[in-house]
């Protein structure tokens, strides 16, 4: 195709390994065709087929996981610093193929080429960042009340942990899971979104050969690739699965964390963000404008940690509001791998029709469009999936505000008093990332105290989007409460143990109790 030709797409597919049919089934260094039908992975860049996959079944998924099952029973005994170091090494592998998985990023997905390096660059830091991690898998100990006894706590491998990925994110967010899954001593089972399948296939290309140079046994990380026709509450409810890590839609969220609960598995839930930027007279305009800018059109909106409201104060919400609009209007829309494009398509035609939706909804509970709202058609627009950036005024209690519309429609809100524009921020269900823009001191610790934000990430001079994987990633309420990537996420791959040693001759009992036999 001539939009290939241009980019090189196809020169990328060769170094991925990519191929017009690609198998669905990776126990890390075998592959095996699924037996399910073959599925088309579709560009929304330009509307082309890419390649096919023959997508895994209920019963493949069944043999993987015992697979996996049998490769936790060798993996866990390896120590930690030494999966550290085969971790070590899938980033050194990453950082070779950063260019083409980044750019396979991008026109499958739809996010810009910029974005497509980004997220791989977010799978080699992860890397980095688990290979000191699998030297610092600390317990503590701790003074017995007992005389002569010692106590520590420790942690162990849980087993298999199950990735469930979204089409936003489709590698990073595997990436996240599983790299320090693999230094916590657990396998890995992967299943990501059905629109993104091919990034999957490539990433486990890349790391198929630091597997077999490392003889790591076969099954400790695996990819179901599939949609929801053959594998979906069947991965939640699976007993042999103690940790779950999924990142989607709040809806289905509830639904997979009902799953889990029920039969009393860990879940990781990454869902949806509603999130607030709260601009105040004292704010840099100049900072506050281009942090807005790219957190509501970044991946066209679809990112959970996609600015959805500005929250402004009503001295400076006339000029902020006339300054967003103007840079708006300059935005350039067109191929994701188009060096000059700062927005490309949404991920398919569906998401531009609740796009659409959602403004007409803001059109009826009384809010106004301001500029933007419609559908690019023309040269270059062909696969339908191309929408222009809107900014609208609404109330904060609207139905629509209250919803994450996962497009990009920012909300523009005008607020009086600081408590006002936190009590605003905090009213919507979401609760993953929040900003405010302000030099002033106290407002930004008010805003950083138990009585500002509710939200899992709380920023100050800073976009809502974007996040560096040395923190926590993860939100409260409707979000789910789950956390990934740094800080001590760690532990939730790992069950906790508590030791007491008594080196005596007695026994003594807790709290003096006395018990003579």
């Amino acid at each position: 195709m001539e939009t290939e030709d241009q980019f090189e797409i196809r020169k990328a597919f060769q170094k991925l390994g990519i191929k017009s049919v690609n198998d669905g089934i990776c126990t890390g260094t075998e592959w095996f065709p699924g037996s399910g039908e073959e599925l088309s992975s579709w560009s929304p860049a330009d509307g082309q087929i890419i390649a096919r996959i023959k997508q895994a079944t209920l019963e493949d998924y069944k043999i993987v996981t015992d697979t996996a099952k049998s490769a936790f029973q060798k993996w866990r005994k390896i120590p930690a610093p030494a999966r550290g170091e085969i971790v070590r090494q899938i980033g050194l592998e990453l950082r070779k193929y950063k260019e083409p998985l980044g750019k396979l990023v991008s026109y499958e997905m739809g996010k810009i080429y910029q974005e497509g390096l980004g997220e791989v660059q977010e799978m080699i830091d992860i890397c980095d960042f688990a290979v000191g991690q699998s030297r610092q898998l600390y317990g503590y100990t701790m003074h017995s009340e007992r005389r002569n006894h010692r106590m520590y706590d420790q942690y162990h491998p849980l087993g298999i942990v199950g990735v469930v990925s979204a089409f936003n994110f489709p590698v990073a967010v595997w990436a996240w899971n599983t790299m320090l899954a693999l230094v916590c001593g657990d396998v890995v089972v992967w299943k990501p979104s059905s629109k993104v399948l091919l990034c999957a296939i490539a990433v486990h290309q890349i790391i198929s050969k630091v597997l077999q140079e490392n003889e790591v046994p076969e099954g400790v990380v695996n990819l179901v690739a599939t949609s929801s026709k053959y594998l979906g509450d069947e991965l939640f409810s699976d007993k042999d699965i103690p940790l779950i890590s999924f990142t989607g839609s709040t809806k289905v969220g509830k639904k997979a964390g009902g799953l889990i609960g029920s039969r009393l598995g860990k879940a990781i839930l990454e869902l949806g963000g509603n999130n607030a930027i709260i601009v105040t007279p004292d704010a840099n305009m100049d900072m506050a404008i281009r942090a807005i800018v790219f957190g509501a059109v970044g991946t066209c909106g679809q990112r959970c940690t996609s600015t959805r409201r500005i929250i402004i104060h009503e001295s400076v919400y006339d000029s902020l509001k006339d300054q967003l609009i103007a840079v708006y209007q300059s935005i350039r829309i067109g191929h994701p791998l188009d060096s000059k494009t700062l927005v490309g398509p949404m991920i398919d035609k569906s998401a531009v029709e609740n796009y659409l939706n959602a403004l007409d909804q803001v059109r009826t509970q009384g809010g106004t469009i301001l500029c933007g709202g419609t559908v690019k058609e023309g040269p270059g627009y062909e696969s339908g999936c191309y929408v222009v950036p809107a900014i609208a005024e609404v109330q904060n209690h609207y139905p629509i505000v209250q919803e994450e519309t996962f497009a990009p429609l920012l909300y523009l809100i005008k607020y009086i008093s600081l408590e006002e524009a936190i009590a605003l921020h905090n009213d919507v269900p979401q609760g993953l990332s929040s900003a405010m823009f302000s030099n002033n001191l106290m407002e930004t610790e008010q805003f950083l105290s138990h009585e500002g934000s509710d939200c899992g990430i709380a920023n100050i001079n800073i976009g809502t989007s974007g996040a560096e994987i040395g923190g926590a990633f993860g939100g409260e309420k409707d979000t789910g409460g789950g956390r990934e990537s740094g800080s001590d996420a760690w532990k939730a791959y790992m069950r906790r143990q508590t030791n007491t040693i008594n080196f005596s001759t007695d026994l003594p009992l807790a709290q003096g109790i006395e018990f003579k036999v």
